[in-house]
């Protein structure tokens, strides 16, 4: 029988400044504390607040780019994606030690023997924000909206494919039904929103979900306004503690530059998606500090392959000539990727290979540069070219099939100087193997618009992703071209191609972790060889905070990890006050005598849980 199985009952135990967790002296928590015991992420069991949220200041992050949507159906983009992971919880998530799955929604669950299906247990006591009971009806409301409502498979239509359907025989437990076995959890990923809502709703894809909103998560949105920025209110319902900050608000900047201006004169507590230059800048500021963190996203190239919509007819304005295999080819040879790196980015990041980044070591195509078929040698791409047939002109550019000068449009974000910097760099690159480039940078919701409807040549593309890559390869299928419209489907590059359809299928239902890790690897080489996404590097996450005004943010993963942006709410939930340390340090009595090296230890009896919190931990306090 397949079998997996959390069962994790939370209590509130206070603690001011909990702060990230590590390893106790090099050792896991269950070898300091004997064989048999259970340790428990702190953050599958909560901190709650000290004192009230209603008496703590409010946290405010610097809110860079656009916002697509508030509605969780349709969000596809980081900013409101990220935003939206502090609303809605899905019934598993993942941990802040390493990516692992953890209780969400439901603390327990458990598949039959086949694999197909899969019950979840959630508790019987949880709130959402209003007070209204959270059910297993909540849950299947979600998940069969988004089965059955077109309109809704937006931003999550492709994790319910391989679904026959979801139940909720009583209030406490769920069953999800398969058409066949499936890797991933299908419990992950999913934000679950509240029936006695949503469900109410004429039309829940035009619902803008921006006012007095409704969440289990540890804060919900009570305003947005795109002058404005958005404010979250802490939840006082949360099953895990509430936050020990009143709430957050994003205010919004029209770049980087801005931000971090208003972090150095207090009008933002948090930036992240620094520059490097910004990052090093603040490095030396004595009330800010920065973060380096592993990143979860990849940086790309996206070359226009010739973009179909749902029907199989042309989609955008993309050059035909980019049809060609050989062309796309020809021009990822043609980019430097380590110098972008070295340049660009000063070297804080790793050199791309495929889409899974390196913070996912399980499905991270691990290749050196000299072993990539598509590594940078220009003279390489000019013989392509030349024996493809793309004769070049008296003024060195090539003509394409047609006959037609080989000109080229590149764009980029307006809000990311690194945009206009890479393609300073790969203008003249493409200009020595043929290729006539003119570049435009816009505002990061026209870039939206027009690849999603194929309305480029080439652009600079990046995506975010969670510890486990089905999604982001799904957007990658024949399945997921978009309407003609723009609406429908996500597809990643405007890209289909039966060979990797096939190779996504093998992945979603292949249970042995090695085969499927060398399933996920093909898929990301499949991509790489068409040549319609050259990730360039996976930048490491630059973020920087007021530490003189905030402490204890966890890290996910929490060696090396990042605060903003994570796979959960557990960076900015975890924030604590400095005041409110303060305040505890002069109150509180002598540490337990179970106390020991800054990790308080609970222990029960046979079969009890173990809860390992760490101490508080100052920027100067990593280990």
């Amino acid at each position: 029988m397949v079998f997996q199985r959390w069962s994790i009952r939370s209590k509130s135990l206070p603690e001011p400044g909990a702060g990230e967790v590590r390893r106790h002296r090099g050792r896991t928590a269950a070898a300091v504390l004997g064989a048999g015991a259970i340790v428990v992420s702190p953050l599958a069991l909560a901190v709650p607040a000290q004192g009230t949220a209603s008496t703590a200041p409010m946290l405010k992050a610097a809110l860079i780019g656009d916002i697509d949507t508030l509605n969780p159906f349709l969000s596809v983009l980081a900013t409101g994606s990220d935003i939206l992971t502090f609303q809605y919880e899905n019934l598993v998530q993942f941990g802040a030690e390493n990516n692992e799955i953890v209780p969400g929604i439901a603390d327990s669950w458990e598949t039959s023997e086949d694999g197909t299906v899969w019950t979840y247990t959630l508790p019987g006591d949880a709130l959402w924000s209003d007070g209204e009971p959270l059910t297993a009806e909540d849950v299947a409301w979600t998940y069969n909206a988004i089965m059955e409502i077109d309109e809704l498979k937006q931003a999550n239509g492709s994790l319910v494919e391989n679904f026959v359907s979801v139940e909720a025989p009583d209030d406490t437990t769920v069953e999800i039904t398969l058409s066949e076995a499936q890797a991933p959890n299908p419990g992950a990923d999913i934000p679950v929103v509240p029936e006695h809502i949503w469900g109410a709703l004429e039309d829940p894809a035009t619902f803008e979900n921006a006012a007095d909103t409704v969440g289990s998560g540890p804060f919900v949105i009570t305003s947005y306004d795109q002058a404005a920025g958005v404010q979250l209110a802490s939840n006082p319902n949360y099953r895990h503690g509430e936050a020990k900050v009143s709430g957050l608000t994003y205010v919004p900047y029209k770049n980087t530059d801005a931000a971090v201006q208003a972090l150095k004169t207090g009008e933002v507590d948090i930036v992240s998606g620094l520059t490097p230059a910004q990052f090093q800048a603040l490095e030396s500021e004595p009330t800010i500090t920065v973060n380096e963190g592993t990143g979860r996203r990849y940086t790309a190239l996206a070359v226009n392959p010739g973009a179909l919509d749902s029907d199989g007819k042309p989609l955008g304005n993309g050059n035909p000539a980019l049809q060609d295999q050989v062309l796309r080819q020809a021009i990822a040879r043609a980019v430097d990727n380590a110098t972008l790196l070295s340049k660009v980015r000063q070297g804080l990041g790793i050199l791309g290979t495929g889409e899974v980044p390196t913070t996912y070591p399980l499905y991270h195509w691990d290749a050196a540069p000299e072993e990539l078929v598509l590594s940078f040698d220009p003279e390489a791409a000019n013989k392509m070219l030349d024996d493809a047939g793309y004769t070049a002109g008296p003024d060195g550019i090539r003509a394409d099939k047609s006959g037609n000068p080989l000109s080229l449009r590149l764009m980029g974000r307006s809000t990311d100087p690194t945009h206009q910097q890479m393609a300073d760099y790969i203008k003249p690159w493409l200009r020595d193997i043929g290729i006539d480039v003119t570049t435009e940078m816009k505002a990061p919701a026209q870039v939206n618009d027009d690849s999603t409807v194929g309305n480029y040549d080439m652009y600079f593309t990046g995506w975010g992703m969670g510890p486990d890559p089905d999604f982001q390869l799904s957007i990658n299928q024949c399945s997921s071209r978009p309407n003609a419209d723009g609406t429908g489907a996500t597809s990643e590059s405007n890209w289909c191609s039966p060979e990797f359809d096939e190779l996504y299928l093998a992945q979603h239902t292949e249970l042995d972790q090695e085969k499927r890790s060398e399933l996920v690897i093909q898929a990301q080489k499949e991509i790489y060889n068409a040549a319609v996404n050259n990730v360039i590097y996976y930048g490491s996450a630059l973020e920087a905070y007021r530490s003189d005004r905030f402490t204890g943010f966890v890290t996910q993963p929490s060696e090396s990890g990042v605060i903003s942006s994570q796979n959960g709410p557990w960076g900015l939930y975890s924030a604590t006050p400095v005041s409110a340390i303060d305040t505890a340090s002069e109150t509180s009595p002598s540490p337990a005598p179970w106390i020991v090296g800054g990790a308080v230890v609970l222990v029960l009896v046979a079969g009890a849980v173990v809860l390992l919190r760490r101490r508080a931990a100052t920027a100067d306090d990593r280990e």
